[in-house]
């Protein structure tokens, strides 16, 4: 369970790019569409929610300076705070949320291909190969350790922006600022509109913590992780807002509302049929990189908590490569299993389900960041300027995180309680086990 040497850790640009990479997956290409409903009002909605994220990321950031000998995120600061239940629950509900999650990117991956591929949509069998494949693909690439997969991330991300870039910068050639008339065409009235737009978009957010996760593979971490979270958080921030208020400008709002691929008919209206393709093959790599970013998050947290005696000792061991292989091993046989629900006649729904749960499962873990921070600082007796800026900045951040909880609906926050519950027996079992140590 030794720390990754030196040589083998993550720069800053392959810590920035697993923060984008896992922020930015194959959702971004359909965020337009599901926003034109509401017209130019979803831009405050954008707004909004970038606001609360980029705080969040603030907190991360601090954090990060105050902890940067332990990985694990938001499972290492809710454990330093509130002791070991409560750091249980955390890396139990965020470790679940991960590999579940991971299913519904490798079949976003597999959608995205088929537009290059129609065969994928055609042979459900190929499907499921293909979308397994990039898994296990993946998988291997983890395994060789933290800068293999730093490396494939840089390389993902680089490829999955330069398409957005594309429709932004060229965007501006094909405006028509009419496309906003009227700001808000819903049926909601103006704050209604502004909430409903604010709740969609920031679960785009999901990801902030990402370089916190993966510290101990990160070189110079106190350094390093702060600028990569927030340096992440503003570049993401910047494509999500530019490259809406963009396609909006270039496609009329009721012709953008049913559009299966917004970026791709932006593309075509640039470029021709070509770049439809080019789209195409950037929303397949966008989602390729989430995954391969995910994967390598789903080992580090349980790795972290193993190290403490708060997850099964299996998920603590490491290869030569000093990566927590059989805990991603682990993740990933779960991640296939997940992933064939979705190709079963029936679980469809229930996948859906699970993924709007899991979401619950990643959000907890914010909200328990804001309160861990101002008990952390308030243990190390850090700040010698007025309290005022930290209670405000924790205050923002636990308020933005409740309300991305209730924006997940009833039922999900329900069942997600339940979710994070289950977990207790094996806590038991490990204060059992452990009790003689």
């Amino acid at each position: 369970m030794a720390e990754t040497s030196e040589g083998k850790k993550m720069g800053l640009w392959m810590s920035t790019s697993l923060v984008v990479g896992n922020m930015v997956g194959a959702g971004i290409f359909l965020m337009p569409a599901a926003l034109a409903a509401y017209g130019g009002i979803s831009i405050l909605g954008w707004i909004a929610s970038a606001f609360g994220a980029l705080v969040l990321a603030k907190i991360f950031s601090k954090l990060s300076t105050l902890i940067s000998d332990k990985s694990g995120g938001p499972y290492a600061y809710t454990h330093i705070a509130f002791g070991d239940f409560m750091g249980f629950m955390m890396a139990w509900g965020y470790w679940i949320s991960i590999w579940v999650s991971n299913a519904a990117i490798a079949i976003a991956f597999v959608s995205a291909l088929t537009v290059l591929f129609p065969i994928l949509g055609e042979n459900s069998l190929l499907a499921v190969g293909t979308g397994l494949s990039a898994i296990w693909f993946l998988t291997w690439i983890n395994s060789k350790g933290a800068r293999s997969s730093g490396a494939m991330q840089l390389v993902t991300t680089i490829l999955k922006i330069a398409p957005i870039t594309v429709v932004i910068v060229g965007g501006f050639f094909f405006f028509d600022i009419a496309n906003f008339t009227p700001f808000n065409p819903s049926e909601e009235s103006n704050f209604g509109a502004f909430v409903i737009t604010a709740s969609m978009t920031l679960y785009a957010y999901l990801g902030i913590e990402s370089a916190t996760v993966s510290s101990g593979t990160i070189r110079n971490p106190e350094v390093t992780i702060p600028r990569a979270t927030m340096l992440g958080t503003a570049i993401t921030t910047l494509l999500y807002v530019l490259s809406t208020v963009v396609i909006m400008g270039m496609i009329p709002l009721g012709q953008l509302e049913i559009s299966p691929a917004p970026f791709a008919d932006a593309m075509g209206i640039m470029t021709g049929e070509w770049g439809r393709q080019v789209v195409a093959a950037g929303a397949a790599i966008s989602a390729f990189g989430a995954l391969n970013g995910w994967i390598l998050l789903v080992g580090q947290v349980p790795l972290a908590a193993a190290k403490d005696r708060l997850f099964p000792p299996v998920f603590g061991k490491t290869n030569k490569n000093e990566t927590p292989f059989l805990g991603v091993l682990i993740g990933s046989i779960l991640t296939s299993l997940v992933m064939l629900m979705n190709f079963t006649e029936g679980l469809v729904d229930q996948f859906k389900f699970l993924i709007l749960l899991t979401t619950v499962c990643m959000l907890v873990p914010y909200l328990f960041t804001t309160g861990a921070f101002m008990v952390i600082m308030m243990k190390r007796k850090v700040p010698k300027t007025p309290w005022w800026p930290i209670v405000t900045l924790a205050g923002i951040g636990f308020i933005y995180s409740l309300w991305s909880i209730y924006g997940t609906g009833e039922k999900s926050v329900f069942w997600g309680f339940l979710l994070l519950m289950s977990g207790v027996p094996l806590y038991v079992w490990l204060k059992w086990r452990n009790r003689e140590k």
